[in-house]
């Protein structure tokens, strides 16, 4: 009884804690579909009885809003792509073999992770547009990358680190070849850590605002977070439309959400997959 006790309580206390971690969520969604005149009203409004899609219509109307999309989209791709392809071949490279320089290289790699990224914001600008590519996507793309790697090549070390050796020469005795026994045994138990380095990539470069300040200052090369800063402070200057704010918030949070819609049924999957062989 104790136990059950222990165990409802605890259950409870989770249930709380997710609902206070949840509720903004809920609250920007929900007043998304709320006109501004009911949410400046003194009594709160917690269901969108009656919803109009007319503040993402509003939203959406700002011209330079797909034009952020895409920027947003093709720099996080590229960041994504780029990132787990370095930090898979660095975290194989001092995982599996031992070369000189191999410890000052892990050394290098923490020591990166703990600069400030504000310390570094003059020299990257001066580095940027020393090449000419401000206001581009490869420009910010170089940054991000150079920024989310070191973290992205640790935490795939782990992964690697955790798959015996033993799997990969067991099949070698079998008849494969290295390249061949990595690719067929190792790497499909490696799909968790790819995974979880590309959703730590994907939110990084989808959600980074200070350094695409920097690098990105015309009007017309933005990202989503710098749109939205935009969006806001042009609405503040009529009459802040906290509808149509909300609605831009949920606009540009909705791809993230897609995106762990897609990768969580992977991520799970990929703890297993690999594990059984046949």
């Amino acid at each position: 009884m104790n136990r059950r006790l222990a165990k409802g309580l605890l259950s409870a206390l989770a249930i709380v804690i997710a609902l206070f971690w949840a509720f903004p969520v809920y609250w920007m969604v929900s007043s998304s579909f709320i006109p501004t005149a009911i949410l400046q009203s003194f009594i709160p409004t917690f269901f969108p009885v009656n919803g109009t899609v007319s503040n993402y219509a509003g939203a959406i109307a700002d011209g330079s809003f797909f034009s952020a999309l895409g920027m947003s989209v093709a720099i996080t791709l590229t960041v994504v792509l780029f990132c787990i392809i370095f930090a898979f071949l660095a975290a194989v490279a001092i995982s599996r073999f031992r070369f000189r320089g191999r410890r000052s290289f892990v050394i290098a790699v923490l020591i990166v992770q703990m600069l400030p990224a504000e310390g570094l914001f003059i020299a990257q600008y001066k580095m940027v547009s020393s090449v000419h590519l401000l206001d581009s996507v490869i420009g910010v793309s170089v940054i991000y990358i150079a920024a989310v790697v070191p973290f992205t090549i640790w935490m795939l070390r782990g992964f690697v680190a955790g798959v015996p050796v033993d799997l990969e020469e067991a099949a070698m005795v079998d008849g494969l070849s290295r390249f061949g026994a990595f690719m067929r045994i190792t790497f499909p138990l490696l799909a968790p850590g790819l995974v979880a380095s590309g959703v730590y990539a994907f939110l990084q470069a989808w959600n980074e605002f200070t350094v695409a300040l920097v690098l990105l200052p015309s009007e017309a090369a933005q990202t989503l977070p710098l749109w939205l800063r935009g969006f806001v402070q042009a609405s503040a200057t009529r009459e802040t439309d906290w509808g149509q704010v909300m609605a831009a918030s949920t606009l540009v949070a909705v791809p993230v959400i897609i995106f762990f819609l897609i990768v969580q049924g992977r991520l799970t999957s990929g703890l297993v997959s690999g594990a059984v062989k046949g």
